[in-house]
Order: C-alpha cells, then sequence, then structure tokens
C-alpha cells in the first residue's frame, strides 16, 4: 500500500545531506562541503591459453579509494590545515583518522565513513576579489588508506 501523507514514515524519505559532521583525531571541525567518499575495486581481465570462448574474464583486483575534498571557512587564526600538513617531512607525516558522520532529523549519526590513516596532499587558499562579497573559502584534500562505511 502506497503512502498517503496522513503519517510520517521513517523509511519513505531519504536523509539530507546538509547536516554531518568531520572529527579529526578527537577534535571536531566545521565543513561547508565534503566530496570523494569513493571506494572502487580494479578488474583484473584474464583469459587461460585454453580457454573455450574468444572473450576474457573479470575478477576484482585491489580496492581503490578517492582523495577526499574538504571545504571550508576561513576563520582567523584557524591555520589546523596548514599545521598539520607543516608536519610533512621525507616520507613521514602524522596520520589521523578522519570520521564524517551524517546525521539525521535529530542529529543523530545515520552514515559513517571512517578514514584510515588520512593525511593532507594539498591546500589550497581562498581566491581573492576586490569586488567580491562571499566568504574565503579554503579547500583541503586528504589522501587515506582505507575507507569504511557504516549505516546505523
Amino acid at each position: 500500500m502506497s503512502e498517503d501523507g496522513s503519517t510520517q514514515s521513517a523509511t519513505t524519505w531519504p536523509l539530507p545531506k546538509f547536516s554531518f559532521k568531520v572529527q579529526w583525531d578527537s577534535q571536531e571541525m566545521s565543513f561547508q562541503e565534503v566530496s570523494g567518499l569513493d571506494i572502487e575495486a580494479q578488474p583484473i581481465e584474464y583469459r587461460a591459453g585454453n580457454s573455450k570462448e574468444f572473450s576474457v574474464i573479470k575478477m576484482p583486483g585491489l580496492k581503490k579509494f578517492s582523495d577526499v575534498t574538504m571545504k571550508k571557512g576561513m576563520f582567523k587564526g584557524d591555520k589546523a590545515f596548514w599545521d598539520w600538513f607543516g608536519e610533512i617531512k621525507m616520507n613521514t607525516i602524522k596520520r589521523k583518522p578522519v570520521v564524517i558522520t551524517l546525521q539525521d532529523e535529530e542529529g543523530n549519526a545515520a552514515v559513517v565513513w571512517t578514514l584510515a590513516n588520512a593525511w593532507p596532499t594539498k591546500i589550497t587558499g581562498t581566491d581573492l576579489k576586490a569586488q567580491g562579497n562571499e566568504v574565503a573559502i579554503e579547500t583541503i584534500v586528504i589522501v587515506h588508506e582505507g575507507l569504511t562505511c557504516e549505516v546505523k
């Protein structure tokens, strides 16, 4: 039976994407946008020499994770991105777990993505415009070694 709208069903409506939080180690940070929560299995193509089929078979290979891009407004005295990026030395960096939580209408965790061993690979400062009236936005690109997703 279809919903007639007389009662609100918890399973009918998809989650809104505007309520989320990001936690780095134990520090919670506010972001305007998070993108790149992707994972894929690279296909391996194989064909045995004595196969009767004239085509390859495809098997799942290594997993590949996308870089995660986060954007936030710039605040006076806030240099957390730059401090973390400044810790990069020859093949060493403090890797942090990053937890991204999508919240439901009541603010409870609905979906939780966890990035393992994350570290910054790129920071982009804001563009500057003499006639602009937008908020100054800075961007950080984070690489990681694993993405898990937990649906609550």
